[in-house]
Order: C-alpha cells, then structure tokens, then sequence
C-alpha cells in the first residue's frame, strides 16, 4: 500500500480484540469502511511503556501475532509503525552485550554515555537545569559492567529506555537496517517517537538541537527514500517547532487541535479555532486523542495563558472522572504538559459536544487519526487506573469483540463511523485542494474545503454553543 488521504486508526495490537487478527477481523466488520489506514502502536517484544521500550524491531511479540497477520493488514491498510530513534531497551541484546563486553562489545558506541558528554569539572547545576527534561533529576542511569565497573548512560524516558548515540556509525547502521526491514513488512510511515530528544549538545537544552535535527532527518529520509516511505516525526511543544518541520517538506502532526477543540466546545467561541486552522498546513496529521494524554504545551501562543487554564479547569471540572492527580506522579505520569483523559469523557461523555469535535476533525486541514478508544466514543476507564495506578491508562481500555460489537451500535458511535465514511471518499478534502474558514457571529464556524479543480465542494456551519450545524456536498445536505 501508498499513504492515502483516509482516516487512519491510531490501535495496540490487543486493544480491539486480542490480537493482530482480531484486529484486521474488526476493521473488515464493525469498522469497515471507517478507515483507511492504522498506525499500530508498538507490537514488538517490549519491557516496558506498553511497547515503546523495544527489545527486537526484528520480530512481532508472539502474543499479538506474527509479520504474516501485519502484512495482511498492509493488504488493505496503509500502515504506520514506530520507531524509537531516541532509545532502546536495556533488555535488548546490544545492551546486554555492552554490559557484559564494555568498550570490546560491538555495540559500545551505540549508547550515549553521560559521563564522557561532558568535559571535566561538568555538569554543573546549571548544565543540568538547561536540559530540557522529562524527570525532575538528571537524565542518566548507572550501569554496572560485568568486571564491577560503573558508567552513567543518558536515560531520559523510564528506566526501561536507555538513550541512543544517533552521532555514531554502528546507530546509523542500526536505524537504517532496522527501517527497511520495518518497511520490507510493510510500513508506508514510520514515526519516529521523541524524536526531538535524539540530538544531544553541549551548552544547549538538548531538545529540538538545529541544525543536527535537519541533518538526522534527513539521513533518516535517505535511508528509506529508495523504497517510497515516509517519515513522520514526533514532537509535543510549541506549535513553531512542527511548522519549521512541515517547511522541510514533512508531514507533521496536529497536537494542538485537541485542546483548542476543548476550548471552543467549553466556551461556545470559535474564534480561536478559526485562526488556528486557516495557520495549519494540508500536509498534516490531526489528533484529538493519541495514547498518551491531552497535549497543554501544544496549544500555547494558539490560546492564550488565561484560555490555556480555564480549559485546563473546565477539563477537570466538566470531564467525567478526571481528576488532577490523575496526571501526577502518584499516577506515574512522566509529562506535566499533558492531562490524561479520554477525549469523549474530556467532553462530558456528551455525545452531541463529541460528534461536533470530530466533525471539526473531518473538516480540518489534513489527514484525521482517529484513536481506537475515541472511535468508540469511550469513557475513561477508571478501573484499569486504579487498577494498575498508570494515569495514562485511564485512555488504554481493552476492548473484547463481544463489547465492540456493542458498542458500535450506539447512535453517536454509529454516527461517527458514518462520517469517517464520508470524509474518506469525498474529494472535497483534497489535500492539494483549499480551505476557507470564517466566523459569522462569536459563537459559529463556516468551514469551506475545495477540491484542486474546485468540483466538489463540502461546507461545514455550525454553531459552537447550541450545537446546531449543517453539513452540505455541492449545496446538498448530508445526514449522519
């Protein structure tokens, strides 16, 4: 398969249904025709972070399948793998080969050691201040050579998640045998997570480090370039970050539209969607859920300080079950920038403020993801949470075929995958087309996209505060 401009299912491997199978089998039935494409979240044998602290990239955790079940699903789908360019986990062989070898193991360059980083006399204080962290200590963690020795390695994610040396041949050989054997079973997209960490320098912050960026991801781009895939890279800050990617030529994500949808559906105001969407480029990915949290950071300078915190409030006030601690460290929540909530309940559990934010999605400039719990319009699972007290699981039910079945059949869900159904095969959303957007009075949106020839035209009104909208195909109303 090629990218298609489709909605694309953000899924685990065993989140609708046991398996890889049991996916495909769900895609064909309850979803058909709903998407086009799937990113599957991490389906290799992993210690930890649900699949995002990778041992193997070779092969598929037995428990989910094998590389026949993801290659039939590249049958019909195109697909987006991951591929954690910042780190690796410290059960993989190479580590435990440098553990046992130290500077005779093969793979001694492919980590990043902390302590010959920095020069003699550092990191001061201030050194370590400057990085831009996701703890609240320094990156590394020691490691313990069989002869006894010690050294620090970088270490910026969980402990499961030693960090790589990109600067080096023996990494540059890794990533690139390891991306076109992940393309040879099928992957069109790789996503490249937390990619923004990957390049560390002296005295600087350590995230986002240019020009080295450019130069990685375009190393990356070659590697893969022979065989027609595409890099999407991953970051979650400020919206100027993304937008310097896209005039790279890359496509990037909209992690901002979440909370600016928030925003708009808890006030009734849509100016600040409508200036949000008429920056956004075509060549995009929209987001309202992943499987991480709700995105804060992301929808800075979009809304403003006071916005940012009133719908932060408004989320812990209006949304169902979500509380703050929910996104705290009791709840092992690495990243304060983001508020764990599944977007359904974010809004209330209310099926008419939830079809309204995906019909936003549809019209928004890009290509929808849809993420498997919000396909289902699904409340927080606040059992699985205490359960296993990670926040982010609040938005990671596993759901049984028995209890998809059912819930598909609910209207708002119903509904939804009927829109999906349009957005997939109306040439309105063109992504060489057009967008016009305007704001008739403070509490309504009018969304026009155009086809490149203009042929066909799809029109979004809708009134943010009561709710009311109309959806027309060339002057012709749609009903979902």
């Amino acid at each position: 398969m090629t990218i298609s401009n489709k909605v694309m299912l953000i899924t685990y491997p065993d989140s609708l249904g046991k398996n890889i199978k049991d996916l495909d089998d769900v895609l064909h039935t309850d979803l058909k025709g709903a998407v086009g494409g799937v990113h599957l979240l991490p389906f290799f044998p992993s210690t930890g972070d649900r699949g995002f602290a990778p041992t193997d990239y070779s092969m598929v955790d037995p428990q989910f399948g094998d590389w026949s079940d993801v290659e039939k699903l590249g049958e019909d789908y195109y697909l987006m793998f991951d591929f954690m360019i910042n780190h690796i986990s410290r059960q993989s062989k190479y580590y435990k080969d440098f553990q046992k070898n130290k500077d005779q193991s093969p793979y001694a360059d492919l980590f990043l050691s902390w302590d010959k980083f920095w020069p003699k006399n550092r990191p001061t204080q201030k050194d370590i201040d400057l990085i831009y962290k996701r703890k609240d200590r320094a990156p590394y963690q020691e490691i313990t050579f069989a002869d006894g020795s010690k050294e620090k390695l970088w270490n910026t994610f969980g402990e499961e998640q030693i960090d790589l040396d990109v600067r080096k041949d023996v990494t540059k050989q890794f990533i690139k045998q390891t991306l076109n054997n992940l393309i040879d079973h099928g992957s069109d997209i790789i996503r490249l997570d937390a990619f923004a960490y990957a390049i560390k320098k002296l005295d600087t912050n350590d995230f986002f480090v240019e020009p080295e960026i450019w130069d990685l991801l375009k190393e990356v781009q070659d590697d893969i370039s022979a065989k027609g895939a595409l890099i999407l890279p991953e970051i979650h800050e400020h919206y100027s970050m993304p937008f310097k990617i896209a005039r790279h030529g890359y496509f990037i994500y909209d992690f901002a539209l979440p909370m600016v949808v928030l925003y708009s559906l808890y006030s009734g105001k849509s100016q600040r969607l409508a200036s949000w969407l008429k920056k956004s480029p075509m060549k995009q990915f929209t987001t309202l859920d992943t499987h991480d949290g709700i995105g804060v950071v992301d929808a800075r300078d979009i809304l403003t300080p006071n916005e940012i915190g009133y719908t932060s409030n408004e989320l812990y006030k209006v949304g169902a079950n979500v509380k703050k601690k929910y996104s705290s460290a009791e709840y092992h929540n690495l990243d304060i920038y983001q508020i764990n909530s599944t977007f359904y309940s974010a809004l209330g559990d209310d099926d008419k403020k939830y079809f309204m934010a995906r019909l936003l999605q549809v019209f928004a400039p890009g290509i929808p993801q849809v993420y498997y719990v919000g396909m289902l319009a699904g409340k927080n699972d606040i059992e699985l949470l205490e359960k296993t007290k990670e926040g982010r699981n609040i938005n990671r039910h596993y759901y049984s075929r028995e209890e998809i079945h059912e819930e598909v059949q609910r209207p708002v869900v119903s509904s939804l995958i009927n829109l999906l159904r349009f957005r997939n095969n109306e040439a309105a959303f063109d992504l060489n087309g057009s967008i016009e957007v305007t704001t008739p009075t403070e509490n309504e949106i009018h969304i026009i996209r155009l086809n490149q020839d203009k042929t066909r035209k799809a029109e979004l009104r809708a009134n943010l505060e009561t709710l009311a909208y109309k959806v027309l195909v060339n002057g012709r109303e749609m009903a979902f």
